[in-house]
């Protein structure tokens, strides 16, 4: 009872674990090279796993359909998502970062009323506005306005024409936010495209005549085939990710070799990369695609969204960030709001 919800909170945990390991690593790295890293690391760790319940280190009975939706799982999850996730903590950090990915319970939702048909209950659009209050609450801050300036038709009089409006400016980087909030859409359009290839994987495995709750034959490891399906799809995921940074660096570097050398040559950058690994698209991401087979996407997303509360308060212990008591009530708010998304 509840496996789907346990899971999804877990994987919260993970990705403020993650969240942390990758704000350092990228800084010191790079988003691109990171990310090449953390894709590599995860293909080895994800084949051994496959390797050891599967019985082979490769998607088995995975078919063309599993292949499409995971591949453009992929393609906008980890290829623009990630990439856009860590220039995003290098532009205005993890804490914040993982503030904009409260966004991907909406997007989360809509996407899979549109593809499998979830439904969506009338509170959505409240929980949207809410979610976006408390995103507002926490990067914007009042401007005072300034003196009112002379009026030159009449001596000594001041125009105070602007002076009744409040003015807000942003307390964050406008490129960091963009980037932020296309990676909150891309995670939340990610994770039901997963899903679906996960949908597929099952009918594949049908149609071969297996069932998802039988154990794979020449597996080390035998567990059933609804556990490793997950950490199947991920492989392939991790696939097109590995594939597409590497095209990325290739294009925006001329010395995309040497990056890649440094980067692997930085002890405590490889470090963070492979407990962001560990955490993120290792474990973290496998046990989100396992929890969606047990709850909808969007609840899933919901407590995937716990993320931007619960890195608080390491975020103050390990780089010693002021936080504000506004922002921590526009996380909470922001959390809140996608609580009534999926009420």
């Amino acid at each position: 009872m509840f496996v789907g919800e346990i899971l999804s909170l877990s994987v919260a945990v993970m990705w403020t674990a993650t969240a942390l390991f990758a704000e350092t690593g990228s800084k010191r790295m790079g988003s691109l090279p990171f990310n090449l890293t953390r894709m590599g690391l995860s293909l080895v760790l994800l084949a051994l796993t496959l390797w050891l319940t599967m019985g082979m280190p490769w998607p088995r009975y995975a078919d063309r359909a599993t292949w499409m939706w995971m591949l453009a799982s992929s393609m906008v999850g980890y290829v623009v998502g990630d990439y856009c996730l860590m220039k995003g903590y290098i532009l205005i950090g993890s804490r914040f970062g993982q503030l904009f990915m409260t966004l991907s319970a909406p997007a989360a939702a809509i996407t899979g009323r549109i593809l499998l048909g979830e439904r969506m209950q009338p509170l959505a659009i409240i929980g949207m506005v809410v979610t976006l209050s408390g995103i507002c609450l926490s990067i914007l801050s009042r401007k005072e306005p300034a003196d009112p300036p002379l009026n030159p038709d009449k001596t000594g009089a001041t125009d105070a024409s602007d002076s009744t409006f409040t003015r807000f400016s942003l307390v964050l980087p406008a490129k960091g936010i963009f980037f932020a909030v296309m990676a909150g859409i891309c995670q939340g359009i990610g994770l039901v495209l997963s899903k679906n290839g996960l949908l597929h994987y099952d009918q594949a495995l049908t149609s071969c005549g297996f069932d998802s709750q039988a154990t794979p034959s020449g597996a080390l490891i035998p567990i059933p085939f609804y556990l490793s399906m997950p950490f199947a799809a991920t492989l392939i995921r991790a696939m097109l990710g590995f594939a597409g940074f590497l095209l990325l660096l290739m294009l925006t570097h001329r010395d995309w070799k040497s990056q890649i050398r440094h980067a692997v040559s930085d002890r405590k950058a490889m470090w963070c990369a492979w407990g962001s690994t560990l955490f993120g698209p290792f474990a973290g991401v496998s046990l989100s695609l396992l929890a969606t087979q047990y709850t909808a996407a969007g609840i899933a997303q919901t407590l995937f969204a716990l993320t931007p509360i619960l890195i608080i308060a390491p975020s103050v212990w390990l780089f010693h960030q002021r936080v504000t008591p506004r922002e921590v009530a526009g996380a909470a708010i922001s959390v809140a709001g996608v609580c009534l998304f999926f009420i």
